[in-house]
């Protein structure tokens, strides 16, 4: 497969080039960025030094089009409306890592405040919760808190168990973005934890929106997302209250069924930790259920920037591309 990145300078970007140098059928063969153009990819990402000679190109849509069979847009919300529908007029197939196409066109002008130019359906991609992945020729990405918010409660909610989900999540600092920021200043950021957008982070409304897809009647979905001092990783704390008690063998059986054959979870006995999936495309989940409560606990753990972006994108493309999705990405995680 002969690929393309537009955007490629980002976090993003760059953890798509790492992993897509181990994947066996990818040819990176063209990366974009406005602002280094004729720069070599290396000197921005200089982990990747000896692993890549390309250069940053300011290429047009239909340029990277012709070019490859399939194009990675992980570039700021609003900019990929503008690209994706030259990519896809040239003949190639699309993930847009983006918030662009990730909700309904009333939703996301909603929520975003801008106006879509290019209002069309795209499958939502979590292979775990959408098979139909494989059968697209677009994609959009999920966002990372979701991504860890939705596999967390996924079976629950498919089995119309649960009255009421709130989900508390601590990222990364990378989920700021490559750009420095307040919230990744070290002096602020240093022990220290940081929560923002309390009842309005935009990503509820990915979280929504897919919760209602496997359970229309459940409506009473909160989250507030935290910022911690750490580069990688999502931990999710998910209080789900359900509608009648349940034992622990009634909910491990819930979600063994529910990820049967689903290489990139991982159900553990215990508290998942991002350590253990830092680097990696997998997801860790667990749960602990209160007793006498309506209450269970579940945690996730996700890389932010693996599966919760760039790993899960390579897991889309290679459904899309009828190869096994763990092909490139079956890696362990770092540790210590």
């Amino acid at each position: 497969m002969d690929i393309g990145i537009i955007g490629g300078s980002g976090y993003t970007g760059g953890e798509l080039l790492r992993l897509l140098s181990q994947h066996p059928d990818a040819h990176v063969a063209a990366v974009t960025s406005r602002s280094k153009k004729g720069q070599k990819v290396s000197e921005t990402h200089k982990h990747l030094r000896k692993i890549y000679d390309l250069e940053f190109e300011d290429l047009n849509p239909d340029d990277v089009a012709s070019r490859c069979d399939i194009v990675f847009t992980a570039v700021p919300h609003g900019t990929a409306m503008q690209v994706v529908p030259a990519l896809i007029e040239g003949g190639a197939k699309v993930i847009d890592l983006s918030a662009d196409y990730r909700l309904r066109t009333d939703v996301f002008e909603n929520v975003y405040r801008l106006k879509h130019i290019d209002p069309r359906d795209a499958v939502y991609g979590i292979p775990e919760l959408h098979p139909e992945v494989a059968k697209q020729t677009f994609i959009a990405n999920p966002g990372c808190y979701p991504t860890g918010a939705l596999l967390a409660a996924a079976p629950l909610t498919a089995a119309g168990l649960i009255e009421r989900a709130v989900f508390d999540s601590k990222s990364g600092i990378s989920g700021a973005g490559i750009e420095p920021s307040e919230v990744s200043h070290y002096p602020n950021m240093a022990e220290n934890i940081q929560a923002y957008k309390l009842t309005s982070h935009r990503h509820r409304a990915e979280i929504v929106q897919e919760l209602m897809h496997l359970d229309a009647n459940l409506k009473r979905i909160s989250f507030t997302p935290h910022v911690i001092p750490s580069v990688r990783g999502i931990l999710t704390t998910a209080h789900i209250f359900v509608k009648k008690q349940l034992c622990e063998e009634d909910v491990s059986k819930i979600y063994r069924d529910f990820y049967e054959d689903k290489p990139f979870i991982r159900l553990i006995k215990g508290i998942p930790m991002p350590r253990n999936v830092r680097g990696s495309n997998f997801c860790d989940i667990g749960f602990e259920i209160e007793k006498d409560s309506d209450r269970i606990v579940i945690i996730s753990a996700i890389d932010n920037l693996v599966k919760g972006a760039s790993g899960q994108a390579i897991q889309n493309m290679n459904l899309m591309f009828g190869i096994d999705e763990i092909t490139g990405l079956w890696t362990p995680a770092l540790a210590p």
